[in-house]
């Protein structure tokens, strides 16, 4: 029996030692073209918070990486009539990725980030005009996750783009709508994120030269995913839409990225860390040295 005992372990410790051997950890590259990922830190983190942010990005995992901060000051530049003593907290990393890779988003603190979703940052990021990149979201405490886009716009202007502020500010009053709905109607948000898609794609398609046609468009996209708004809701939404409708916005490319958007962040998320086969060594030689104190 000690034989046997001492030969299983080593065979489990075998399969730690040479797994490793073959899924060999790449080392962090620092892209020269598109640069090094930003790191957008909410001005109200404590010490130790950025250190549980840092952590949940990974940013040790990278080569380099630039790393500034988000504040009121900023808040107010890209979106009217916001409050410059807000308090910031979540955060976000930003790796720029080639033209037509589209947006990956993902958050990596889900219980933390309480009402806005990978979809409907990225619907809001693209009404934006931001295209094309990696965005990881955390926060260390529970937080509805709106700062974090504030901290995505200044990442962009830090690499030398300038965003119009116009669209900055639509495409924020668009995730504020986005989680009131999801919130007060009971509908979820997945639902919101495909119902603006749809109206957007239909804006596109029919190219509405008045807001009387937009609010057309809006009453059949809300028949069709059986969404029903108070009256109230549904002419904030058309206000909205007709704001984006006289936006510079290419809407095409938009509905064809959001519709690859799902099947990229489970790809994303399904990633193995490299670190984890080094977990998986450690707990097979603490298990071999384990199995042979027991016969000492």
């Amino acid at each position: 029996m000690k034989r046997l005992l001492i030969m299983m372990a080593s065979a489990l410790l075998a399969m730690g030692v040479l797994v490793p051997g073959t899924v060999k950890a790449e080392e962090p590259v620092i892209n020269e073209k598109l640069g090094v990922p930003i790191v957008v830190y909410g001005a109200n983190l404590s010490d130790a918070e950025k250190e549980s942010v840092k952590n949940s990005l990974g940013v040790a995992n990278e080569a380099e990486v630039e790393e500034i901060t988000v504040d009121g000051s900023d808040l107010v530049k890209y979106i009217k009539n916001g409050n410059s003593q807000a308090r910031m907290y979540s955060s976000a990393k930003i790796t720029r990725q080639e033209e037509g890779k589209g947006l990956v988003i993902s958050i990596v603190t889900q219980d933390n980030i309480t009402q806005v979703t990978p979809e409907i940052y990225s619907t809001a990021m693209l009404t934006a005009g931001i295209e094309d990149a990696i965005v990881e979201v955390a926060s260390p405490k529970k937080v509805t996750g709106h700062s974090a886009l504030v901290g995505i716009y200044k990442a962009y202007e830090v690499t030398g783009e300038t965003l119009d502020t116009e669209r900055t500010d639509v495409a924020n009053d668009e995730l504020n709508l986005a989680t009131k709905f999801a919130k007060e109607t009971g509908v979820d948000s997945d639902k919101v994120a495909q119902l603006l898609t749809g109206i957007k794609k239909q804006i596109a398609e029919q190219n509405p030269a008045t807001k009387e046609e937009v609010e057309k468009i809006v009453a059949e996209q809300l028949q069709k995913y059986k969404i029903e708004l108070s009256d109230a809701d549904r002419q904030l939404l058309i206000d909205l839409m007709d704001r984006i409708r006289n936006l510079d916005i290419d809407f095409n490319k938009l509905s064809e990225q959001l519709s690859d958007m799902t099947t990229k962040i489970r790809d994303t998320i399904g990633e193995i860390d490299p670190g984890f086969w080094d977990k998986v060594k450690e707990f097979f030689a603490n298990l071999f040295e384990s199995v042979q104190s027991w016969f000492k």
